[in-house]
C-alpha cells in the first residue's frame, strides 16, 4: 500500500512548467507595453543602436523580442543543465539572464524619458517573471 504523500509529485512536468513560465513573461511584457503605449502615447524606439532615426514601438515587435528572449533564455539553462552540475546551471543562468537584462535596457542615445521608461518597464516585467520562474524550474543539487 503506498501513501498519496509520499509519492506527491508536480501537476506539471518540467518542460511544461517551463512553458508556462515563458508564456507568462511574454504576456507580462506585453501587458506593460499595452498600458505604456496608452498612458505615454506612441513609444518610439531608434532604427538602428545610436541612430537619431525613430520608429514606433509594435506590439508585434514587442511580443517577438519578448519570445525570443525567453526562448534563448530556457535554452541557455538546458545547455548548462546538460553540461555542469544543477547547481552550477542555475547559478550561472541566473547570473547571465541578470546581466542581459541590465545590457539590454535602453541606454543608447536617440530615446526620449518617457520612451526608456516605458521600454525599462516592459524588460523589468519580462525579467521579474523569467529569471525567477526559470531558475525555480532548475534541476535541484
Amino acid at each position: 500500500m503506498s501513501s498519496a504523500i509520499g509519492e506527491a509529485r508536480p501537476a506539471l512536468g518540467r518542460r511544461a512548467t517551463r512553458a508556462v513560465v515563458v508564456v507568462a513573461a511574454v504576456v507580462a511584457a506585453v501587458v506593460v507595453f499595452a498600458v505604456a503605449d496608452a498612458v505615454a502615447g506612441e513609444i518610439r524606439v531608434p532604427q538602428r543602436p545610436a541612430s537619431s532615426e525613430t520608429e514606433p514601438l509594435t506590439l508585434s515587435a514587442v511580443t517577438f523580442a519578448a519570445a525570443l528572449a525567453c526562448l534563448a533564455g530556457w535554452a541557455l539553462l538546458a545547455v548548462l543543465e546538460r553540461f555542469t552540475a544543477p547547481a552550477r546551471a542555475r547559478a550561472v543562468w541566473t547570473g547571465v539572464a541578470l546581466v542581459v537584462f541590465l545590457l539590454s535596457l535602453p541606454y543608447l542615445p536617440g530615446f526620449r524619458l518617457a520612451d526608456r521608461v516605458a521600454v525599462a518597464l516592459v524588460h523589468a516585467a519580462l525579467a521579474a517573471v523569467l529569471i525567477p520562474g526559470l531558475r525555480r524550474t532548475g534541476r535541484a543539487a
